[in-house]
């Protein structure tokens, strides 16, 4: 279902459904020196660009008309969800079908003045997702791990009962739904590779723990990133902002004074790596390990 896919075009029948709402704005969204203090440079300048807040598509859309185009857009995808579900419901079958319901992809609305995704702040990298199937989890939710959608193919061929294929990186997360106890991932490789058509994000590499995420950026002399996200889930207070990267990648590491610091931030480049080794990723061999 391609509902909110840009453009956003809601049902006639939802249309104008919020014109009278106040959008709300993240707390990161205004254009002040507090909000970018320690950000990269190319955060900011993204801002009046294609996938920023003062410049979306080509300044062809207000931010607030977006957001509501969105909201009323989504109704469309909430009544299709419902007739399927009422469909399910009327022949019996409710109880014992596992229905997995989640967007392809997060999305930015002004948080750090951007829209969209492509970088590795929370709102792009993170993805709804309600798996239900009341004969399997008694209508409880999960305790929060670590999720990804690579997981969603293995965990629909156990379910099935199918084997899953040894080539196959994600994990199935029935024993998650079955309340099993079982080993799980505790941190995850991000990727973005730099689009031509979308110059103003460079290539990120990231990890993500249950704890920090850790960005890295390739092709721009900037500054690294590093949130704690139990004590700043906003990204506000990035822990490496006054570590400019200057020449190579190894600077990073070389200007980090605090030794538990440097130590932290080499435990999660090791880390990086070894998850692009494992993964049979290409590591250039002029990135700083």
């Amino acid at each position: 279902h391609k509902a909110v896919h840009h453009e956003f075009k809601p049902a006639p029948r939802h249309k104008g459904k919020y014109n009278n709402i106040k959008v709300p704005k993240p707390v990161s969204f205004a254009n002040t020196e507090e909000n970018y203090r320690g950000k990269p440079d190319w955060v900011r300048r993204q801002r009046d660009s294609w996938h920023g807040v003062d410049g979306m598509y080509n300044h062809d859309f207000d931010f607030d008309q977006f957001y509501r185009d969105y909201c009323e857009t989504v109704c469309g995808v909430d009544d299709s969800i419902g007739r399927l579900m009422d469909t399910l419901e009327q022949q019996g079958l409710a109880e014992d079908t596992l229905v997995i319901f989640m967007g392809d992809n997060g999305f930015l609305f002004g948080e750090h003045g951007l829209i969209d995704k492509r970088c590795m702040y929370e709102p792009s990298i993170r993805v709804p997702m309600i798996a239900h199937c009341p004969a399997l989890t008694k209508g409880s939710a999960v305790e929060e791990r670590m999720t990804l959608n690579i997981d969603i193919a293995p965990t629909i061929l156990d379910a099935a009962g199918v084997q899953v294929p040894g080539n196959m990186h994600g994990l199935s997360f029935m024993p998650l739904i079955r309340r099993q106890n079982t080993a799980w991932r505790t941190e995850f490789l991000y990727e973005y590779f730099w689009e031509r058509a979308f110059p103003q994000t460079p290539t990120v590499l990231g990890l993500r723990t249950d704890q920090y995420s850790f960005m890295r950026f390739q092709g721009i002399w900037d500054l690294y990133e590093l949130y704690d996200m139990q004590k700043d889930p906003d990204q506000m207070s990035n822990l490496l902002g006054d570590v400019r990267l200057t020449t190579q990648a190894g600077d990073v590491l070389n200007q980090i004074r605090d030794s538990d610091m440097k130590n932290m931030v080499q435990g999660f480049q090791n880390k990086l790596f070894g998850i692009l080794r494992e993964t049979e990723g290409r590591i250039d061999p002029t990135w700083s390990m």
